[in-house]
Formats: C-alpha cells, structure tokens, sequence
C-alpha cells in the first residue's frame, strides 16, 4: 500500500464496504482470501502508524449489524466477538510458546473452524430440571444480535431440551449450510428461473433471518456447538471436557482435538486441512484455543477478539492448469451458460484440490471469459479457498484466441440476445427444447392460463413423447384423445377428459393470463395487468413500439425492449399465430366501471377487512388505476389495514406511511 494517510483512508473505506457485504447483505463480492489480504495489509499500515487509529477502523470492529427487520434487538450477555486470524504456521507457534510460558502445563483445542454465522443459544432451568431452550440471538455487531429464536426452533440440530441439571447455559454455535443442502437450493432456484446463492454460507445467513420459519425449516440449516459462553463450573473448567459432556446429552459439537505440544497442534491443523474435501461442509480454517478457561483472560488479543483463541486460516489451494474444452448450455430460462473444461498439464489428468478431483469449473459469462483471457490452450491458475467451487485466478499462458460466445442458440438456432446492464446472453425462443418444459409448464400454470392438472411431469411426459413442442400444442392435445388415453400417459379416459376440458376452459381466460405465460423476461402477472390497460387485445400490443411501451407506467426501457424482440422473433411470432388459430382469446373485455382515482398510487393491504375479500380489494385498487403490492417500503403510499394487521401495520408506522381503513378506501374511490 502507499503509505499516506490518503491510501490508508481508502483502503478503510474499501473494507468497510467489504465487511458490509459479508457480514448484512450475505453477498460477498471478493473471496475470503482478498479480503484477508486487505486486512493484513491495514494492520501492517496501522502498526506502522498507530497514530492513525480510530474506533471506526475495521481493525477494532466487527462487521455485522443487528437486521431490526429480521427480528428484536437483543443485548448479549457475553459479548460474541472475532477470534483473531493468523496466516502462517510460525505464528501459531509463537503464540502457543508465548501462553506456554506463562502456563506450561497448558493444553490447546484445535478445531473445524466452520465457515457459517453465529448463533448463541440460551437455557433455563425448566419444571422437570432439564434445561429448556428460551433465546436464540444472532451476533449482530457483538455487543447486540437479533432475535432469532423461532427460526432456531426448526433447525433439527438445535436441541430444545438438554437433560442437564443447572439453572441456566448459554452455548455459542455456528449455523451452517450443507453442501448437499445448498445445490439442492440452487437447482431448485435454477428450475424457477430464479437467482442462485453465491456459496452456502451467505445462504444460510439469510436463511437464519427469514420472517417465515417454515423456509428456514425447508431448507435445512445445521449447527455445531463450538462453546459454553456462560455455564456452571463442570462445563467451563475444562472447554474439550465441557464439550464432551455436551456431545454426551445429544448436542452437536465442533470436531475438536485435544494438544499440549507446538508440534502436536501443527500436526492437527493439517489433520483438519487434509479433511476439508471430504466434509460435507465448508470450513475456512482451525481454531486453536487455550483449554483451561480460567487461562484465557491473560492472553487478550484486543477489543474486537476473544482472548485465549487464534484461528488459522489455510492458505488457498491453488495449482495450473490447462483449458480443453468450452462447454455452452442452456439453461431452463434461456441464459447461456459457460463451462471451462480442464486438465492438470503436469499429470495429463484432473487437478487435484482440497482431496478432490476437478476438471470443470463455471466461467460465469463472456465478460468473466473476456476479462481472464479464456480460451482453448490457455492455461490459468485454479484454486479453492475454503469453497467447494473451484475457480480459476488469473491466466498464466495465453490462449491463441480468447473465446467468443455463439451467435445463435446452440440447442435451437434461435436469436440470442444480451440483456441490457447485465452479462447474460439469453435465447428468447420459447420453443427452445432446453427451456421447453419450463415454458409450458409456466405457461399452464395457476397465475397463467390455469390449465388444472398440467403440472409439470405430465408437460415432461408429453414432451418426451413428442406431443408438446412448444405451447400452442396444448390446445391440440384434443387431436390425440383416444392414442392418449390407450397410452395412459394423462391416465384413463375420465382424466383426459377432465384435462381436455380444462384446456379447452382456458381459451376464454382474460389476455392478461396469457401474456403473463407467454414468459417474457420481465412481465410477470402485475406488469402484464398494467400494460393490458393501454390495449385492446394482444395482437395490438404484438405490434407496439418500444416508445408506445414505455410510456406506460411501471414499463421501462428493458422491458419494453424485451417485448418487441419477443414478438419480433419469427419463432414465437409462428407461436403466437397457432395460439390465435386455435381460437385462445386476445381479445380485452371493455370495461365502464373504473377510474384513474388511485393512479400513480401504490397501495398495500393487511389484515382481515369488514367486507371486502383479498381478491376483490386488489381488483377495486387496480381498476381505479392504483397498484397493489405485498410488502411495504419507502415507495408505499398508503396501507388498508384491517383486523390483525401485523408487521405490515409497524412498519407503515415507522416509515411514515399513511393508513385507512376499508371505508376511507370506498371514499377514495366514490
């Protein structure tokens, strides 16, 4: 770093932003080892000038915040704080040698450092003399977390109940995301065409402070006691025995190893290293800890770490290897994606990281490919840094030339376009067979056209036996009626039929319901609503120009670009065609009733009202020109709140918002 106080600040100000990316938004822009880099090269700079140290410096502070929104602020009994980090073995020693001299009888814990958020547990002494679970808090800034505590009820791992006999414990424990569990999400997010996690740690943080338990409990979080934060005796003499004695009575405790010699605690740190591939969890390091707790005060380490711990992180693993091969895909939403396709040149076979073996890794988008210099014969720099996903870091051997992405669809032929702002390259034929199932499927479904019973196995069914191969051909499934029902594929003739009719049924649906399973990237139910306001059928809107379309409210310029390319494609332009020749209605039905009293006006309802139902309020606010939405925000302009309103209700309060009831909302609107 440029030592001046100027480059001081910035890099300051450049962790802050880190931290805070790590630590409150679960989306961390850098890997842990850059960003212990940064911090390394602060302290060095602030050993050289200590003069320049403030209480703000990320060096004297943890990096979290309690999330108000995500539950009551809590005020820790014991403060949860950092354990410092070292990056070198000598370190380590020094350390031991130092509490050694001090204590030579002493003895270490050397620990899974689990790269997951904190979490302490509280107990009370309950009518049967077992310990009840009664709190469960986050760490927040170490001083005040959050309460969490419902959501920790349905961690399966959390024990609600521990058959010990003392007034109260207060375990510290670390929540974390199995790599099992975190693919399952995002192949599940991958399916919805929805934003996939970045690595299982920020998922699990934002799964911990979820408002709805029940998908905190769907998605399965773990937990590893790592520490009696306040406790009788028995449990806090010795931290191993207290653990064991915890892991006795069913508590999940961190895998530990029990040292007294420098050698001895090397010897288990690369134990602990070695077994990182084979976890089924991701760690960023061994914690090494003084056993006897009373020792641990003489050791402090500064205000933002707990005395008496050091943690060592590995080093990333890091080797060379040379690129083969350039897979492109497509995924169920369209986007293009990028596989690099590599082997080790040193051993002609793949590369081996962490005690695994690995011959791809994700190369993200043609920017990412761009900016690494990626292409065929190149070789590049893999590495893994506490994460199970490989990725490449810098090119050390050029390529002849860097790879290009396809013109066209490699699955279809069809028209790719770049989203603006972004780096996703997208086919937008909805016909493509690798979004194929998805789009029909989306397309039947219950905010689309509605078709009962065309979920999306039998869309599969009826695509892989070549009925279905792009929407239209639903309402001409009719056509194969009796080979259907001899094949079984929907079920016997009362099933199809029922199926039938409800194809048939769904030809009258409001165009609304169409447009929005057309599938166009950005007009889901609500913008597909606003924008039928200003047409009177489909076919119209199918020849509006970017300008007409944004000129609607809530229609900007990505958007309106995305529905003239959509209709501009000759592939769903042929769709759009058959949908018309089988009679499904585009025709909007002419309404006299409304007015433009609410327009501009974004309205949010909660709680039960006198008389009018959810869906008869939503159609009230949306033809008087208002827009109805589900949560509140700063862009909120009013809140109908009924009997049992709820947080909705304070947080409108809190934010200022004006609030009526469903009389004032009639008013309106008379």
């Amino acid at each position: 770093m440029e030592n001046s106080k100027e480059a001081y600040e910035k890099l300051k100000q450049n962790i802050d932003y880190h931290m805070n990316r790590y630590y409150n938004e679960d989306a961390p822009e850098i890997s842990d080892f850059e960003y212990d880099q940064m911090m390394q090269e602060l302290k060095a700079a602030e050993k050289e000038h200590p003069e320049w140290i403030t209480p703000d410096s990320p060096s004297q502070k943890i990096g979290g915040v309690a999330k108000r929104e995500a539950g009551v602020k809590i005020m820790h009994d014991v403060p949860m704080l950092s354990i410092e980090d070292v990056f070198t073995k000598e370190e380590v020693v020094a350390w031991v040698e130092k509490v050694q001299a001090v204590y030579p009888d002493c003895d270490f814990s050397v620990e899974a450092k689990i790269d997951g958020l904190s979490m302490t547990l509280r107990y009370q002494k309950g009518a049967n003399d077992k310990l009840h679970l009664t709190l469960a808090e986050t760490r927040g800034d170490g001083l005040i977390g959050e309460d969490v505590t419902t959501n920790a009820r349905v961690i399966s791992d959390v024990p609600e109940v521990i058959d010990l006999p003392y007034e109260s414990l207060q375990l510290r424990s670390e929540v974390y995301m199995s790599h099992a569990d975190f693919e399952a999400f995002n192949a599940m997010q991958e399916e919805a065409g929805k934003k996939l996690a970045a690595n299982p740690r920020n998922l699990a943080a934002g799964t911990l402070r979820q408002l709805d338990a029940s998908v905190t409990k769907e998605r399965g979080l773990r937990l590893f006691v790592f520490n009696v934060q306040l406790g009788p005796e028995e449990l806090t003499k010795s931290h191993l025995d207290g653990l064991e004695q915890l892991r006795a009575k069913g508590v999940p405790v961190v895998y530990g190893v029990r040292c007294h010699t420098a050698d001895e605690v090397i010897a288990a740190i690369d134990t602990i290293g070695e077994m990182r591939g084979e976890l089924e969890y991701d760690i960023d390091g061994a914690v090494i800890k003084i056993d006897p707790v009373r020792y641990r005060d003489d050791f402090p380490a500064g205000s933002k770490y707990s005395s008496g711990h050091i943690a060592y992180k590995y080093p990333p693993e890091e080797c060379v290897v040379e690129m083969d091969d350039i897979i492109v895909d497509v995924g169920r939403t369209g986007k293009l994606t990028f596989t690099g396709v590599f082997h080790d040149p040193l051993t002609g076979k793949p590369a081996r990281l962490c005690q695994t073996s690995v011959s791809r890794a994700t190369l993200h988008n043609q920017d990412y490919i761009n900016e690494m210099h990626i292409g065929i014969g190149g070789a590049y720099k893999l590495y893994k840094s506490g994460e199970i996903i490989p990725k490449l870091n810098g090119c050390v051997k050029e390529p002849p030339a860097i790879f290009q992405a396809p013109k066209v669809c490699p699955i279809c032929e069809g028209v790719l376009v770049r989203e603006e702002d972004t780096a996703d390259i997208r086919c937008i034929n909805a016909s493509c067979p690798a979004q194929l199932v998805r789009t029909i499927a989306y397309f039947a479904s219950l905010d689309c056209m509605n078709i009962v019973g065309l979920g999306e196995t039998l869309v599969e069914a009826l695509v892989k036996q070549g009925y279905l191969k792009d929407y239209s051909d639903i309402y001409r499934l009719y056509e194969h009626r009796e080979e259907l029902i001899e094949k079984g594929i929907i079920g016997k003739e009362k099933n199809t039929d029922k199926i039938l009719a409800a194809i048939e049924q769904s030809k009258q649906n409001d165009p609304v319901r169409l447009l929005t399973g057309l599938g166009i990237r950005n007009v889901g139910k609500s913008t597909a609503k606003e924008i039928m306001k200003h047409f009177h059928s489909l076919s119209e809107l199918a020849k509006a120009s970017v300008e007409r379309l944004t000129a609607i409210n809530d229609v900007g310029l990505t958007t309106a670009t995305g529905i003239v390319q959509f209709f501009s494609d000759p592939m769903n332009a042929k769709v759009f065609d058959k949908l018309v020749d089988c009679g499904v209605n585009m025709e909007m039905e002419e309404t006299s009733d409304g007015s433009n009293k609410l327009e501009g006006m974004t309205i949010v309802v909660t709680g039960t009202l006198p008389t009018l139902g959810r869906k008869e309020v939503t159609e009230l606010i949306e033809k008087n020109g208002g827009k109805c939405t589900s949560s509140v925000s700063k862009k909120t302009d009013l809140l109908v709140a009924g009997e049992a309103a709820g947080s909705k209700l304070t947080k409108a309060q809190t934010l200022g918002i004006k609030i009526i009831s469903e009389a004032e909302l009639l008013d309106l609107v008379k």
